[in-house]
């Protein structure tokens, strides 16, 4: 008698697919939150991953099991050196196409800034511009800064050309106070501290490791075939992918593996520094060196490889716990908007060569 057909659930999640390379090494933020600050505010930022360690820290959330006791957890660095506002940018809305853009005003960059590197036909500052941008103020929907990020200011960098990103200024629902804000920034540097707070949770976008083209076993997690099986076709392989008129586009197959644009949701800021030498191991981060601006310390792992640029975002789901511990702080602090860091009672500096 032969042995029964064997059923499985289906290996891989479909809701990643279709499984390509990123279109760009910075990804544009597609969604951005609705946040009551009270006053404007970047809604995001962008660094340089650099590396890994662990720290022990003391759990401050509500319901925790472990709450008030020292626990261990895995800690990511991203430097953030300031970053410099060139460009403000007016968005209307329009029911048949949606946002689009109404205009936008350049200011003057500094040399140093090699901006021309990235954008050889930047004008330069102009007043009329300006003055165009406010006179559209009562059609526009949102107003957004253009940033370039400095990498002669980070430590594991050898690149001079600046990266750029596109961030919607939010915190009041004032279209007036939105533009004088953004006005305010044109042609200045922006530190991380003045966009997040220790403490809070930031949503992070980046392109996960490359791993080229692989097989289905690799790619999706099936599962291989008996060894009976290696003798006819292979056993790194699926079944059936047609059906007679064509293949199934949900049956798992070889193709590019990594590389994809990825959001993590909801990662824990544990502290932000101005000397990146307070967190760099003995000997430096492997494949990055030295952290030499300022830093911030995220809970818990990051996708990409060290030196892969990351948007740093306000978060768009938060979580239960995280109103919860806000609220409960909020009782003594009427002016808390992120909860306080949890207390870092050890940071691991040890070498991570391997010796």
């Amino acid at each position: 008698m032969g042995a029964r057909k064997k059923s499985a659930p289906r290996r891989g999640s479909l809701g990643y697919s279709p499984r390509k390379r990123a279109s760009r090494l910075v990804p544009r933020v597609k969604s951005w939150p609705q946040v009551d600050l009270g006053e404007p505010k970047l809604l995001a930022f962008l660094g340089y991953k650099a590396g890994m360690t662990h720290a022990y820290i003391i759990e401050d959330r509500l319901g925790s099991p472990w709450k008030g006791q020292e626990v261990f957890v895995p800690v990511t660095i991203v430097e953030t050196p300031p970053v410099f506002v060139f460009g403000i940018r007016l968005y209307g809305y329009d029911p048949n196409r949606g946002l689009y853009s109404m205009g936008e005003a350049w200011a003057e960059p500094p040399s140093e800034l090699e901006l021309h590197r990235k954008i050889p036909t930047l004008g330069g500052f102009s007043e009329e511009k300006i003055k165009r941008l406010e006179d559209m103020l009562d059609k526009a929907r949102d107003v957004r800064v253009i940033i370039a990020t400095q990498p002669k200011l980070v430590g594991g960098l050898s690149k001079k050309k600046p990266d750029l990103l596109e961030v919607k200024v939010g915190g009041v629902n004032d279209i007036q106070k939105l533009f004088e804000y953004a006005k305010g920034i044109l042609g200045k540097t922006v530190s991380v501290k003045d966009v997040f707070y220790p403490g809070q949770l930031v949503d992070v976008i980046a392109v996960t490791r490359g791993k080229g083209f692989q097989g289905p076993v690799k790619r999706w997690g099936v599962k291989e075939l008996p060894r009976w099986h290696k003798h006819r076709k292979g056993s790194r392989r699926v079944g059936a992918r047609s059906h007679g008129k064509g293949t199934w586009w949900e049956i798992p197959q070889a193709g590019q593996t990594g590389y994809h644009r990825r959001t993590e949701y909801n990662k824990r800021v544990l502290a932000i520094g101005e000397k990146g030498y307070e967190v760099t191991p003995a000997g430096g981060f492997l494949h990055y060196g030295v952290v030499k601006s300022s830093y911030m310390l995220l809970a818990g792992s990051i996708p990409g490889v060290p030196k892969r640029p990351v948007v740093l975002r306000w978060p768009v789901r938060v979580p239960r716990w995280y109103m919860k511990l806000l609220e409960e702080q909020r009782k003594s602090e009427k002016t808390l908007v992120a909860p306080h860091p949890p207390r870092i009672t050890y940071l691991s500096l040890s070498s991570k060569q391997g010796n």
